[in-house]
This record gives C-alpha cells, structure tokens and sequence, in this order.
C-alpha cells in the first residue's frame, strides 16, 4: 500500500519481547522487525517490550526516513519496554506507571522491577489535529481463568488506562490507544476500557460477521485471520507446543494485542467533527524471520487502516471541519545577520494548542454493574490476599529475628571451632531473610494495601454516582464502606 494521505491513518503494534540475555535470537530478531518496518506505509508504530536502548536506537535509525519521531519512554528499575514511532510531530510525551505491577518477591515474573505503565505521545494530525496515542503493557501474571486474586492487579491496570484515555477524548482530543493488554476480548480489564474509556475495538469494528466457533476447532491459520490471535498460536514458533488454558485451546491462541480507538467527546466535538472509521485490521508478522526456522516475536502484530470521514464534507478542508483540539502551526522569521545586504531569513515553526474545555464533564457512558461488581470482587479478594500475605512475611521477620537472637546467645557456649563459621554464614541468612520479610510484608504491603484501598474507594463512589444519576440510590458515599465491605466477608 502507498504512503498514506491526510484522511488515512494506518496504525502497528508488536510486542517484540526483547528481554536482555533472557529472549532468544533477540538481535536478530529486532533488525528483522526494523527492516520490515522500514518498508512498511504505517504512520504510527507502537512497540513493546523494546526493553534494550540500543534496540530502539537501531530501530528509529531504520525508520527514521518515513517516521522522523519517536519516543523511548523509562519506567521502574528496567525500564518500561514502550516506544513510540510517528510520522507526525510529537508535542508532547508523558509515561503514567501504574499503581500495582505484582509483587518484587516474584523476581521470575518481573512486572513489578520492569514498572508496567500506560505510555503517550500527543501528536498533530493535519486533519484531525491533537491526537493522543497511548501504548501500554498491562501485569501479565495470572492469566484470565485463575482465581479473583490475580486478576486485581491487571483490573487496577485497566481502571488506571480508562481513566487517561477518557481524560484524554474529554478535553477534544482523538485517541488511538495500542498495546498487549494481556487479556482477552471478554475479560473483566476489556470490558473496563470499552466501557469506561468509550474505546472501540478495530478488530471488532471490522470482523462484525466473525462468530465465536461452536464446536468445531478453528485452524490456527483461520484463527489468525478471523479472530486476530496474536499469542499462544500453534504457528509461531516460540509459542509452539506450550500447554494451553481452555480459552486458548477453543480459539487456538488468544488475541491480547489491541488497536483502540476513538473521536473526542460530544461536548467539545459537534456534527461537523470528523469521524474516525477502521476499514480494516490485520495480523502482522505471522511468518518466520527470512532465512530462519523462528518467528519475529513470540506475539504476532497487529495492524489497522483507518479513515477520516464526514459525510457531505472534505474533511481536509479546515473551513468545512470543527475540529475540538487544533493544533495551530505559528511561523516565525527572523534575520540571521544584521548586515541589510547579506540578511537572510530563518524559518521556525511551532505549534499553539488552544485549550479546550470540556463542559459536559460527565459523558453518557458508564461502566456496567456487571463490570464493577466482577471488579470489586477481585479487588477486594485481592485486598484479603495481601492482608494475609503481608502478615504472613511479618511473621517470618519475626522467627528470624528470634532465631538471630538465639544464634547470638548460643555463640558465646559453642565449644568447636569449626561451627564457627556455619554461625556466620546462618546468622548473615537470617539477617537477610528478617530484612526481606520486613520489606515485603510491612512496606510493599503497606503499598499494595493502600493502592488497592485507593481503587477500590474509586470504584465505589462511582457506583454511588450511578445509582444516583439513574434514581436507583442516594448517590452518597461514606468513608467505612470498604472497611466493613471487606470484614464482612
């Protein structure tokens, strides 16, 4: 396809899972996505799992001749993985990590040190001026079919990115939001962000005639193509042979990787706003890197077509066109010498973003009582979880400062020598263990708590508001709601 026009925008994201020394074919692997991206027409690239500069230094220099900007975005003590690739100009960046990322005691998993967050860059599109693209990688641990515990902290994730989306599409400005959002498209953290956020979802939007199979077991080639599997896929050769749950077995793979999508909010944006239109989504990258017997990630890519409409209306005519965010070019010139015969003149051009206020602050979408029901469910599971949990850790503090204390009285009676530096050694384990328990159960508990409580009391209240907008309560809420909620169970 040819280098898009002002009214098409063509939209990729690929997690690349580039993590160092752990990833296998890692830089081979990233100069093959470069070089296939280079040749690509998309106007927007959102990459995760990028974790290596040198990695994304490689590939902005590979794209840089049709995307000249790009952001590399730095979260927790590893980075967060997400950067950003655009054809446009980038205004501005910001980088929201979210409040829970697991636990630093699951070293394996490493969400917690990698500091999962919601990433953005916002951009000016010729047509539709501000444009804020996120790109985000939700907590990956505990999947979709496990117990309400581990789904908490992916569900405060999805809270966390509805909320920035919805600010973002509030004060008039469109939303592309991409990234691997480890969840499936019926589970609990989907639902939140469609709902909440108003996003909708490309491959949705243009896969309408596509029904859930029913009984027969879809190939895994069809499943690409008709369901937009993305991981777990019996075609990608890191993923091969790998032990499915029972949603992956039925779809052959998962879709976790999303294109979303949306126009500003009715107040700022009115009848002569353009719309934005998926024409068409596909899986990218589902093929092996040329030469080779891996594929490019262990996730396939996903790729959307949209198109800027208006009916009745050229919607590259400013005149014709109301456009809530604009994103005005302001051209300066000024001499470069001050000898009148030798004066030359430099061209700047910047950018004046009008501000735009939003006097509907509350849309008419609300997230359903199923989905915060579901939610609260799992917060609050979550919530006795990590009370328990934390006690649990303290409670080890505890036994090994009592061992420390026995150690250290009984060393002065210890006859040999040689048990002398298994003392050392076991009391050095102790020490480390007592300050590891005490980190984990008392701070990090204390956070995850707190966090949790923070959530939870959100999620409340907007019930609350709810109930009261639609009739059906008092709209009020009281501070120990969540303290007898959570006992009373």
């Amino acid at each position: 396809m040819s280098r898009s026009s002002d009214d098409r925008l063509r939209v990729f994201t690929l997690n690349c899972w580039g993590l160092k020394y752990v990833s296998s074919n890692r830089r081979e692997r990233v100069e093959a996505i470069a070089q296939v991206l280079a040749g690509s027409d998309y106007d927007i690239i959102a990459l995760q799992e990028l974790w290596v500069f040198a990695d994304y230094e490689h590939v902005r220099e590979t794209v840089s001749k049709k995307l000249p900007y790009s952001k590399f975005f730095y979260s927790g003590a590893l980075g967060a993985g997400l950067a950003i690739f655009s054809r446009f100009p980038i205004l501005a960046a910001t980088i929201h990590p979210y409040s829970l990322n697991g636990s630093p005691i699951d070293v394996l998993a490493g969400d917690w040190f990698v500091g999962k967050a919601a990433a953005s860059v916002l951009i000016v599109h010729p047509v539709l001026g501000q444009t804020q693209i996120f790109n985000t990688h939700l907590f990956a641990m505990g999947g979709d079919e496990g117990p309400d515990h581990f789904k908490a902290h992916r569900l405060v994730n999805a809270w966390e990115f509805a909320k920035l989306a919805r600010q973002a599409a509030e004060v008039g400005r469109y939303v592309i939001a991409t990234g691997d959002f480890n969840s499936v498209p019926t589970a609990p953290p989907m639902a939140i962000i469609r709902e909440h956020a108003q996003l909708n979802d490309a491959w949705t939007d243009s896969h309408k005639h596509v029904r859930a199979p029913s009984g027969v077991i879809p190939s895994p080639i069809d499943a690409i193509h008709m369901y937009g599997v993305t991981a777990d896929s019996p075609l990608n050769s890191y993923s091969a042979g790998k032990p499915l749950e029972s949603y992956a077995r039925k779809y052959q793979g998962k879709r976790l990787d999303y294109i979303l999508y949306r126009g500003p909010s009715r107040p700022p944006a009115s009848d002569r706003t353009p719309r934005l239109h998926c024409l068409d989504t596909k899986v990218a990258f589902t093929e092996d890197v040329p030469g080779t017997n891996y594929s490019y990630s262990d996730h396939f890519g996903v790729e959307a077509t949209f198109e800027i409409t208006l009916p009745g209306a050229d919607v590259t005519d400013p005149e014709q066109t109301h456009i809530p965010a604009p994103a005005n070019m302001h051209v300066t010139t000024a001499p470069t010498t001050v000898d009148p015969l030798l004066e030359t003149v430099q061209t700047a051009q910047s950018f004046v973003l009008p501000s735009m206020s939003n006097p509907n602050p509350i849309p008419r979408s609300t997230l359903s009582p199923e989905s915060i029901t579901s939610t609260l469910r799992s917060l609050t599971a979550r919530y006795r979880y990590a009370v328990s949990r934390a006690r649990y850790h303290l409670s080890i503090f505890i036994g090994c400062i009592a061992l420390l204390l026995v150690l250290t009285t009984s060393s002065a009676w210890v006859p040999n020598s040689w048990i002398s530096p298994i003392y050392m050694l076991l009391t050095i384990f102790l020490a480390w263990l007592a300050t590891t328990m005490l980190y984990i159960g008392f701070i990090y508990g204390k956070w995850e708590v707190n966090a949790l409580t923070n959530i939870i009391e959100e999620l409340e209240i907007y019930r609350a508001s709810l109930d009261d907008r639609q009739g059906g309560g008092t709209g009020q809420w009281h501070g120990h709601q969540l303290d007898r909620q959570i006992l009373a169970r």
